[in-house]
């Protein structure tokens, strides 16, 4: 006999700013309500774009009492009028009607600062997704997601997966689930490089490791195949910059034991010590070029420039030309 569906609580509070784990949340809650009412609409609204009598009206039993999801966005920035509306509502809930407050856990009014704390006296459920950080934050949401495509995992298998992808999570995540269909439910080391070599391939992290390498032809072949494939311009931006700032930051470390120097730079030992072997042949004068050149791509690629992959393909030019100068 099939146990009933858990009715959802009529207040959900996601608090955090990690974007996947922000729609996980979302659409979890959605899956919930709608295994009680399978019409049940989603409707998405920035506290930006909402006014008094559309909140009023989003909140409003229906005459069918159809189910609703209402995801009020960005709620760190609510006024004190639209605050106050929303506990007022949340003091008696509608049927059928689940509201979900995305909130970063900050705010610059004193309406959004207190507005999480007023949800959890009301009762809320509570999602924390803060911004995954910390090499150690991202090795425990490989494991989880492992886990919730039902594989196992090992520590080396976290290790070779990070540094075949990076550390975006929707990469991340689609990565790990791939992994265990095709592994057959046990990822190792092995098995990631078995399985995703191709996939490493076309990733900015490619492109990076050939320009901070100084291989000029090999970083151009590589970045104008992931250009093909569709990698956004933004991700490999985002690797190029990693990159040079990882071998900068190790460098200004000076030589020593990878698993020592991982604690203080806040980084796996594994990333310290490819950043060790990738670090030679660059200078001082060459890593502040560099930096200028990433930070200066990082504008371009978000729309300072009129042809984004151009100011790719230049970066890149100038982050190998970069490293032959040891000022």
């Amino acid at each position: 006999m099939t146990a009933p569906a858990t009715v959802p609580p009529p207040l959900h509070l996601v608090l955090g700013e990690e974007e996947l784990l922000i729609e996980r949340a979302v659409r979890d809650t959605l899956n919930v309500s709608r295994a009680i009412d399978a019409t049940a609409e989603l409707t998405r609204v920035r506290v930006s774009e909402l006014t008094l009598p559309a909140l009023i009206e989003l909140v409003s039993p229906s005459l069918f009492s159809e189910g609703r999801v209402i995801v009020i966005e960005s709620a760190q920035d609510i006024s004190q009028e639209l605050a106050d509306a929303v506990l007022s509502y949340v003091a008696q809930p509608a049927d059928g009607i689940v509201l979900v407050v995305v909130h970063t856990g900050g705010g610059r009014s004193k309406a959004g600062k207190t507005l999480p704390a007023a949800l959890r006296k009301a009762g809320a459920e509570i999602t924390e997704v803060p911004k995954l950080t910390k090499p150690a934050e991202r090795e425990s949401f490989i494991r989880n997601e492992v886990r919730r495509a039902g594989g196992r995992i090992d520590a080396a298998g976290v290790v070779a997966l990070l540094d075949a992808v990076g550390s975006d999570l929707r990469e991340l995540s689609s990565a790990a689930t791939q992994l265990v269909a095709d592994a057959g439910g046990t990822v190792d080391e092995d098995a990631v490089r078995r399985y995703h070599t191709g996939r490493a391939d076309v990733t900015g992290f490619a492109v990076a490791e050939k320009a901070v390498g100084g291989d000029r032809a090999a970083a151009l072949e590589s970045l104008r195949w992931a250009t093909q494939l569709g990698v956004p311009h933004v991700l490999v931006a985002d690797a190029l910059a990693d990159a040079v700032r990882t071998i900068a930051r190790v460098s200004a470390a000076g030589r020593g034991n990878p698993n020592q120097m991982a604690g203080e730079l806040g980084m796996p030992p594994w990333k310290v010590r490819k950043a060790q072997g990738q670090s030679r042949g660059w200078g001082p004068d060459g890593l502040a070029t560099a930096m200028r050149v990433v930070a200066r791509l990082n504008a371009e690629v978000k729309g300072a420039a009129a042809d984004p992959s151009y100011a790719l393909e230049r970066a890149v030019l100038e982050v190998v030309a970069a490293k032959g100068d040891n000022g």
